[in-house]
């Protein structure tokens, strides 16, 4: 694992956008965050103490400062870089979305040229809309992003690479009136997940097709046996967006989901924790991923969840494992690839 390499992560931070002000600077003051029972004091200095110790050279923001007519996220963003001290100091944007939560890439200019760059090529733009049936009805369906997926060219060390950050919408049944009800709306949420699923690995294999190394990465809101609804439909967005059930040269490989895919009655590694009031207890789920082409498997070194509880690191160190927990309900996951 030594010797040069490059550092890729993604990380998904709860209610980013409430410790900015409208002019973009940081809250830091004792008033609450968006997380429960954590000031904005304290979810600021936890953040800093995770995104220095990732030490990365690119990392993908989910759920990044909102992005509107008053309000310029990623001008929030490179002041937090700059308050953090960062090498990860530059900001990539793609399409905005009108959800308070966008994609952005923080990266070291120093060794990464970032551009956002929606080719033409494959399925439509991640800003358009994709036709698809999705209940066998003979009707086509709708389908848009409400979180566009951020779709990138990185100039690297290692050459050029393809990289399309992701936040795959919820399938949680908001708004039920009853249990038959929620229901209706979990199956439509998952049939409209599904869907993009598949608009995001035509992409994928579009890229592919063009021979350029890839990285898929983000927040999936899916995995294996995440909930009953997979049986209905066949197979995970997860799967989809791998291409598991397809020829093996067209995989893209996230050592975590391989895993949690082949065995699935073994307990699988997790990216986020949820506090379930309702039940009083915690949920812990496999939601995030670093997936890479197979022209990347060579270099790939080391995959890591930077898990409080899971990983012997984090645990060890007590002011990373409560900053980790501080943060946000997700942690972050990192890839190094070997530029040597």
């Amino acid at each position: 694992m030594g010797g040069p390499r490059l550092r890729i992560a993604t990380y998904n931070v709860e209610w980013f956008h409430t410790l900015f002000d409208d002019k973009g600077r940081l809250l830091d003051t004792g008033g609450w965050s968006g997380r429960q029972d954590v000031t904005r004091a304290d979810q600021i200095a936890a953040l800093i103490r995770v995104f220095r110790a990732l030490d990365a050279d690119a990392i993908l923001v989910v759920e990044a400062p909102d992005i509107s007519r008053h309000r310029n996220g990623a001008k929030a963003l490179a002041n937090f870089a700059r308050e953090a001290g960062l090498r990860a100091r530059d900001v990539c944007v793609g399409f905005a979305n009108d959800t308070q939560q966008e994609l952005m890439l923080l990266h070291d200019p120093d060794v990464i040229r970032a551009t956002h760059d929606p080719m033409d090529i494959g399925a439509p733009r991640f800003d358009g809309q994709f036709h698809i049936d999705l209940d066998v009805d003979a009707t086509e369906d709708v389908v848009t992003f409400s979180k566009p997926p951020l779709e990138l060219r990185l100039d690297t060390p290692i050459g050029e690479i393809r990289m399309i950050g992701v936040h795959v919408k919820s399938k949680a049944p908001h708004g039920a009136r009853d249990h038959d009800h929620a229901m209706k709306i979990a199956i439509a949420n998952r049939r409209k997940q599904l869907a993009q699923c598949i608009w995001l690995r035509r992409r994928i294999e579009a890229h592919l097709a063009e021979g350029a190394p890839l990285i898929v990465l983000g927040d999936l809101n899916d995995g294996p046996g995440l909930d009953g609804y997979e049986e209905l439909f066949g197979q995970s967005g997860l799967e989809i967006v791998m291409g598991w059930a397809g020829m093996r040269d067209r995989l893209m490989f996230d050592p975590h989901a391989a895993r949690a895919l082949e065995r699935r009655i073994m307990a699988a590694p997790t990216t986020a924790r949820f506090f379930i009031a309702a039940e009083g207890r915690y949920l812990s789920a496999l939601l995030d991923y670093i997936m890479v082409s197979p022209d990347l498997r060579d270099r790939a070194r080391r995959w890591h969840i930077w898990h409080p509880f899971e990983d012997p690191a984090c645990w060890e160190d007590t002011a990373l494992r409560d900053a980790l927990l501080t943060a946000s309900d997700h942690f972050p996951v990192t890839l190094d690839l070997a530029t040597g």
